[in-house]
């Protein structure tokens, strides 16, 4: 069972990154793993949105997760440099 202080405290850690550039590392199921770049757009009490860096020519796309997909790692946040 999760608590609502680990909920908070990941909402909180993905608050402070907002605007940074993070790389994003989806387990979709069996051994299927995608990884793409993207920028934490905007924060919500119980999602996230992060901007999909694409190639120039194609436009941006826009995905949201929720804080509890970082907390059971079925999404994992890696700040870039």
């Amino acid at each position: 069972m999760m608590k609502q202080n680990d909920v908070n405290s990941v909402r909180n850690a993905v608050m402070n990154q907002t605007g940074k550039r993070v790389k994003i590392r989806i387990n979709r199921g069996r051994h299927k793993v995608d990884i793409t770049e993207g920028i934490i757009s905007e924060t919500y009490p119980s999602i996230f949105l992060i901007k999909i860096l694409e190639a120039k020519d194609m436009p941006a796309k826009t995905v949201s997760y929720s804080y509890t997909d970082i907390l059971t790692k079925d999404v994992e946040l890696i700040l870039c440099s």
